[in-house]
């Protein structure tokens, strides 16, 4: 099977980004899963049920899917792109191809059809993988052109287009494990996403974040439902693009009392005098409402350009 010619790594420029740290990302993927093979390292919220791989799994499926990939002519002339929301699949995938010895790029998921499809003829990629329904369609409206890529992968069913689902990439598996309880216990750390590929150069901060520290990893189901998944997992650290940190303390700011009245003149009063009971009592509030409560790690917190004071406030320990 042909493949693209590769151009060098300079002629890439965002929305399109190489990700960084892969080769140590694999290392230290393959040290969690002899350190703690049993141990939970990613969960993701699908269809309403949460489910979860242990580092042991998630090493298996990495070695799974880099049969898949070679099975459909992936190699180490082979180039990668992913685009679309951070959630297991696109980390584990990425993650194999970088076992292959391959490139691996992301590519926002923001893009129109006609902006889309400028990137791809400037990355010529051979491999794709595209997990969202619409972004798929405008990516099927590139196949036939001479930048297409050879093959696209998502989890999306097309009929009558020869996109390779992921389940077939990824061949046999055993059922993955379903979490049920609504309890989270007191030494399970998570660090949290709701994110995606239009993050620039949020895949690398995700790898580093999440292998250098051996904690699981969750994913919200969609953006518009994190908030809810987010207080069914109450997450121990946040992994936010600046973008999405300040619409978080906008939210806490959209939450606390119009500043016209009394009980806002309190909140803020509270803010000042961070030693009084009514202080703690105005910051668990605001941790419980917002999934918050066990919070302990803001990546790049400083970020936030307003209301950041109580997202300073929230990765304080409960008293």
């Amino acid at each position: 099977m042909s493949v693209h010619k590769l151009r060098p790594a300079q002629a890439v420029k965002w929305p399109a980004e190489w990700v960084a740290g892969l080769p140590e990302a694999l290392e230290q993927l393959q040290r969690w899963a002899q350190v703690r093979p049993l141990h939970c390292a990613l969960r993701h919220k699908r269809h309403g049920r949460w489910y979860a791989w242990r580092w042991i799994d998630a090493l298996r499926d990495v070695e799974r899917l880099a049969d898949g990939l070679r099975q459909h002519g992936f190699g180490e002339y082979s180039r990668l792109v992913v685009s679309g929301p951070f959630e297991p699949n696109l980390l584990l995938l990425a993650l194999a191809a970088q076992a292959i010895g391959g490139q691996v790029l992301t590519l926002s998921d923001t893009l129109e059809p006609s902006a889309l499809h400028g990137q791809i003829w400037r990355v010529r990629p051979s491999h794709a993988y595209v997990p969202d329904r619409q972004q798929l369609q405008h990516w099927l409206m590139v196949v036939g052109s001479s930048a297409a890529p050879q093959v696209l992968i998502s989890d999306q069913q097309v009929p009558g287009s020869e996109v390779v689902g992921f389940a077939r990439l990824i061949g046999p598996v055993e059922a993955l494990q379903r979490l049920n309880r609504w309890w989270q216990p007191s030494g399970e750390t998570a660090l949290w996403s709701e994110e995606g590929t239009h993050w620039q150069g949020g895949l690398a901060v995700l790898f580093e974040q999440w292998l250098n520290s051996g904690q699981g990893l969750a994913f919200a189901q969609s953006p518009g439902s994190a908030r809810r998944d987010r207080s069914e997992v109450a997450p121990t650290g946040l992994l936010l693009s600046p973008a999405r940190l300040q619409h978080l303390a906008d939210e806490i700011q959209g939450s606390l009392e119009p500043r016209s009245t009394w009980r806002r003149r309190l909140h803020d009063w509270a803010l000042a005098h961070p030693q009084s009971g009514l202080h703690q009592l105005i910051r668990n509030q605001l941790r419980r409402r917002l999934g918050l409560q066990r919070l302990q790690f803001i990546w790049q917190a400083s970020s936030v350009r307003q209301g950041g004071q109580w997202l300073d406030e929230l990765k304080r320990d409960s008293a």
